[in-house]
């Protein structure tokens, strides 16, 4: 038999103590309960936050440049933002839509698979009026598109998706295709109704009217870029390409600048009395010779020596020599 143990003076005073108190009776410090995550294993994470950080990054760029193109297009003011970057089942996202409504099934390539882009209807028929000279004004009654709004919304939606697929390449280099439209959200089935996708919910205002965009992608699609998919390489990609960006773009726009050209025969300085003399018939003695090359100032700057001729019985010059720096600073001085 194992005798019961006895405790000290000090101990029965400590235990008398924490019960006149109300404290723990035990002695014992007791840790504070961690609070508990709710999983749903209905609705498993398939995206870490960084993840949907970048892919609201993402279409953050592709809000400004759409806001942009689409208030050019209908003439209006526009704005265009992210709501919310979410994960769901794919019933839940169509559950949620209206019917009816403009879906757009789309292709990323090399991915398999397709996504949808949804424009909802009050949005769509704004788009449409605007277009087709109209004031924008909004819907009175939700009505399918006819063929001709059919065409002019497939033409919209390709221009948008010019923007988004400029705005993943930052990250990735995929290539949106318009596939079909649909008007009936049941009659599209990218996925099987279980399967999560990651919704992008963008608030669209033109003029008065307010609308909502929904960009949706299945998981199984887009798994094979998630190690991709993060703030960083947003970051990295995008300062990398701004650079590079920029150069080919100022190049590009470069190329269709005008800029005056003008064929010199020669320079004289003569007095102010002398013009303000000038009749018709007067002689103006150049400072060249009829064999001397005759300068080709683009801007204000001589670039080139030409030689004077005839082509297709129209006055022209014949580049025969293209000038260096120094040189041109010599012909200026």
């Amino acid at each position: 038999m194992v005798p019961p143990e006895v405790m000290s003076q000090n101990e029965i005073d400590s235990l008398l103590q924490a019960i006149t108190s109300g404290g723990d009776a035990s002695g014992m410090d007791v840790e504070e309960e961690k609070p508990l995550k709710l999983y749903d294993f209905r609705r498993p994470d398939k995206f870490s936050k960084d993840q949907l950080r970048a892919i609201q990054m993402i279409h953050e760029s592709f809000c400004r440049t759409l806001t942009t193109s689409l208030s050019t297009m209908v003439r209006s003011m526009v704005t265009v933002e992210v709501v919310a970057v979410d994960q769901l089942a794919y019933d839940e996202f169509i559950n949620s839509l209206v019917q009816p409504t403009v879906i757009g099934i789309l292709e990323m390539y090399p991915l398999s698979g397709n996504a949808l882009l949804e424009i909802n209807n009050q949005l769509t028929f704004a788009i449409i009026d605007r277009l087709l000279g109209g004031r924008g004004d909004p819907l009175r009654k939700p009505r399918d598109l006819t063929d001709i709004e059919r065409t002019v919304m497939e033409r919209v939606m390709m221009k948008i998706l010019e923007h988004l697929e400029e705005s993943w390449s930052t990250v990735v280099d995929i290539r949106f295709r318009f596939e079909t439209m649909e008007n009936n959200p049941f009659f599209v089935q990218v996925c099987p109704g279980s399967d999560m996708v990651l919704l992008v919910t963008m608030k669209t205002q033109i003029g008065e009217i307010q609308g909502i965009m929904n960009f949706c992608i299945p998981y199984f699609v887009i798994e094979p870029l998630i190690d991709k998919l993060s703030s960083q390489q947003w970051f990295s990609s995008t300062s990398r390409k701004g650079a590079e960006g920029a150069l080919e773009v100022l190049t590009e726009r470069l190329q269709d600048v005008s800029v005056p050209v003008a064929l010199e025969l020669g320079h004289s300085i003569v007095s102010l009395g002398d013009v303000i003399q000038m009749r018709t018939d007067d002689v103006i003695r150049l400072d060249g010779t009829a064999r001397d090359p005759l300068g080709l100032r683009v801007g204000n700057r001589v670039k080139f020596h030409c030689s004077p001729g005839v082509f297709n019985k129209n006055y022209a010059a014949q580049v025969t020599e293209v000038l260096s720096d120094d040189m041109i600073l010599e012909v200026e001085e």
